[in-house]
């Protein structure tokens, strides 16, 4: 009974929208294991959404992965990297997540379909990891073997080395892309260039999701606009929130 107890404490621990992206990663792909559902009707596939009219596809594409290690590593990934980013420059904001969420899922989906990728979770996690190692570029990271580099460059390291196992990187090369996308239209084009933010979450999701008074957040916040009144007085206050705690070891609590 404690077991079970700890299991549900730690599960209601997750962010909700982590843990609802978590969960449907976990169950859709334990179903195709289990032979509930063919892995081939969960890939993304343009035919058989256009023809057949299969539209879960769109989603099955990036929340299906064959059962293995990789599979774990994975879910490691979006249980580590995932709630850092939504107790952190989202925490609160409910809603602004979930269109982050929605906007990675729907650039991904497309980068997909033009490069014929049927299977696309790594790409999201690389584009939610990205997001949040830009939020905290200075921050040390470990990886295997003892290498220590800034955070940075992980999403880079990681590519790299699915590239050195694999023989292929251009699911993780999308996921850094449509990463890259989001960060710079919402963070670096309107903050660090003065240019007009292209992405706003809709307002029917604050009637869904409104935002949150708490007082729980992560390390990690946006990056503090360039060339505004008090700007270098709001950096040597926010100093402290972005880079104050320690770095960080890849997988640590």
């Amino acid at each position: 009974m404690s077991a079970t107890n700890d299991l549900g404490q730690w599960y209601k621990s997750i962010p909700k929208i982590t843990r609802v992206w978590f969960t449907a990663t976990v169950v859709v792909s334990i179903a195709a294991r289990i032979g509930l559902v063919r892995p081939y009707n969960l890939i993304l596939l343009f035919t058989p959404i256009v023809k057949q009219f299969q539209i879960w596809r769109l989603f099955t594409g990036v929340l299906f992965y064959p059962m293995g290690f990789n599979f774990l590593i994975n879910l490691f990934f979006i249980y580590q990297y995932s709630p850092r980013l939504e107790t952190s420059t989202f925490n609160g904001k409910p809603a602004d997540y979930l269109f982050c969420i929605a906007f990675l899922w729907l650039c991904n989906t497309i980068l997909g379909l033009i490069l014929s990728l049927p299977i696309l979770m790594d790409a999201m996690i690389l584009s939610v990891m990205y997001i949040w190692c830009q939020l905290n570029r200075e921050t040390m990271m470990s990886f295997w073997f003892g290498m220590q580099f800034k955070a940075m460059y992980m999403p880079w390291v990681i590519m790299l080395f699915n590239w050195i196992m694999s023989g292929t990187f251009l699911t993780q090369l999308c996921g850094i892309v449509v990463g890259h996308l989001y960060f710079f239209l919402v963070f670096k084009y309107p903050q660090d260039f003065g240019g007009a933010r292209f992405l706003q979450t809709p307002s029917f999701l604050y009637r869904y999701l409104p935002n949150e008074q708490t007082g729980i957040s992560g390390f990690g916040t946006a990056p503090i606009p360039r060339n505004q009144p008090g700007a270098a007085d709001e950096n040597a206050n926010r100093g402290r929130q972005i880079f104050g705690g320690r770095g960080n070891v890849l997988g640590g609590q």
